[in-house]
């Protein structure tokens, strides 16, 4: 990475690596996965709403299953890879980078829901989701498990759109063309762009930045983890609402740092 990856990105809200993730952590998270869903765990968490996520009965639809790589060992290697670490801090400027959440993602092919509407992502910012309890400069990064592109349902990014001051967006909504509209009415150009990435780059996006995804059209589901991250600067924040605050230790002192952790690359 230099200078003119970082302006790229604080000129256009996202960023796509080289591929920085090797081949064998992703062997790796791949089983992994395999045994999230196979409730072949390594770690338990308290059975809450927001650690339940998709389960068997609800079908082949889009998965979302958040805090993975705290149960399973293979997602938490992924996710703390030294390399997805260093760009995210070098990114956003920060002296360090702190984990925030994840997201294990899998979207099924368009073929296995006959009948029915195809899995897509809406359009809308990470920012929208948690307004009150993390940083300005919180970004995301996305690593698909194989290559990706618009026929499988890559992510695709609107430029720019980090400064937009958009509302009115919905993570679940399948209405992408209502959604643009809605935009275009806020007096805001959405042009998308859908990167096509290699197994092992990670793209990352500001956490303002409108994206979404289409509908996977190819004949294999589409299989990724979704890594959101923060500058170590950021503080618990009373109040928040966010389910991180039912999984994380409290003190009432919102400029503390515990002396264990010290600002780092993880």
């Amino acid at each position: 990475m230099n200078a003119d990856d970082i302006a790229f990105y604080q000129e256009h809200g996202y960023w796509i690596s080289p591929v920085i993730v090797p081949p064998d952590v992703l062997d790796a998270a791949e089983r992994g996965m395999d045994r999230f869903y196979a409730n072949d765990h390594d770690h338990v968490l308290p059975d809450v709403p927001a650690t339940r996520g998709w389960q068997p009965e609800h079908g082949d639809v889009l998965r979302k299953n958040d805090y993975s790589s705290l149960r399973v060992d293979e997602l938490a290697a992924l996710v703390r890879h030294p390399a997805i670490a260093e760009t995210a801090a070098a990114l956003s400027g920060a002296d360090g980078i702190r984990l925030w959440h994840d997201q294990l993602l899998y979207k099924p092919p368009s073929e296995s829901a006959p009948g029915g509407p195809a899995a897509t992502v809406g359009w809308h910012t990470d920012r929208q989701y948690w307004q009150s309890c993390t940083s300005d400069n919180m970004l995301t990064a996305w690593v698909g498990f194989h290559d990706v592109d618009e026929v499988n349902g890559a992510v695709a990014f609107m430029p720019g759109s980090h400064r937009w001051p958009v509302t009115g967006l919905d993570f679940f909504s399948q209405d992408a063309a209502g959604l643009e509209a809605s935009i275009v009415a806020q007096g805001f150009d959405p042009a998308p762009v859908v990167p096509r990435m290699k197994r092992g780059q990670v793209s990352f996006h500001h956490c303002r930045t409108v994206h979404g995804s289409s509908a996977n059209l190819s004949t294999a589901p589409r299989r990724s983890l979704a890594i959101h991250l923060q500058p170590s600067d950021n503080r618990w924040r009373p109040g928040s609402g966010h389910p991180n605050d039912d999984l994380v230790r409290r003190n009432p002192d919102p400029d503390y740092t515990d002396p264990a952790i010290q600002p780092q690359l993880w």
